[in-house]
């Protein structure tokens, strides 16, 4: 009855952090570029209370006796299914369409982080004057050689378009545009589900995500994404869904209490079997 206890308490603790974590994909239902994540589970070691035997004729018993003693949370997987893409006023705004991403710089101005949103912006370029792409955060967004994306002379932020390829263009006095800047890098990974979070919607290279891969390289059997000016992607949490998987985890949750206070009125009557 002890070994119940312990294993229904366990349950509890992994259901906990099931419903942590759906919690939390419902919180940033709205956050651009949020990717999914969900609890998995995995049994724990099983306590052997008889090997193989034979009965007393001599015939051999087919199986052993074991029984588990619970459950604990194994692993927090990463969903990086393609969001909704959501129309944006910001001209600076562009949305991946594909398995790419953007390389920012982190805030120390030596690692660098990859993310799906793209809510960027122009911001005053004070070293050498001009623009300079950032995030909202004020991160610097890195092009496909790792250096920043600036643009020269006085132009005007919400002229600057860009392409579907990442290259900056601005509108000529004759009504053409020319390529002023670019293009912005988009990085793909071997294993995207083995890259580390940092923070809700940045992730770190790991050695479970493999080296990034540059889509200017063309590396071969990658697909290339494009860049959608005007639009931001969405999170890809399924709200539906989300609700169903936290009924699911709430009921589990009640079943391991249930079975704890089961184990506590077995325990008691045992108790009070002497009087």
């Amino acid at each position: 009855m002890v070994r119940s206890l312990w294993s229904a308490a366990t349950g509890m603790n992994a259901q906990q952090t099931n419903v942590d974590t759906i919690s939390n994909n419902l919180a940033n239902v709205n956050t651009t570029g949020y990717k999914a994540q969900g609890a998995q589970f995995k049994s724990l070691l099983y306590q052997q209370l008889q090997t193989v035997t034979t009965t007393s004729n001599g015939d051999p018993k087919p199986t052993t006796s074991q029984v588990g003693l619970g459950t604990r949370t194994s692993t927090i997987n990463q969903f990086f299914s393609q969001g909704s893409f959501q129309e944006s006023a910001n001209p600076a705004s562009v949305a991946i369409s594909g398995d790419g991403f953007f390389k920012i710089q982190a805030n120390d101005g030596e690692t660098q982080l990859f993310t799906r949103n793209g809510n960027f912006t122009w911001a005053l370029n004070g070293e050498g004057g001009g623009l300079i792409l950032t995030t909202a955060e004020g991160n610097k967004v890195l092009d496909s050689n790792d250096g920043e994306i600036t643009v020269d002379g006085d132009r005007v932020a919400s002229r600057i378009t860009i392409g579907g390829d990442g290259m900056i263009y601005y509108p000529t006095d004759d009504g053409n545009t020319e390529q002023i800047g670019g293009p912005i890098g988009l990085w793909q990974f071997p294993n995207r589900e083995g890259l580390q979070r940092v923070g809700g919607v940045a992730w770190q290279q790991t050695a479970a995500s493999g080296e990034a891969m540059n889509e200017a390289e063309g590396a071969e059997g990658l697909r290339p994404s494009e860049i959608v000016q005007g639009y931001l992607e969405g999170s890809n949490v399924n709200v539906a869904t989300e609700m169903v998987n936290l009924i699911v985890a709430q009921r589990a949750y009640e079943m391991n209490s249930t079975a704890i206070h089961t184990t506590d009125e077995m325990m008691q009557t045992a108790n009070q079997l002497k009087r």
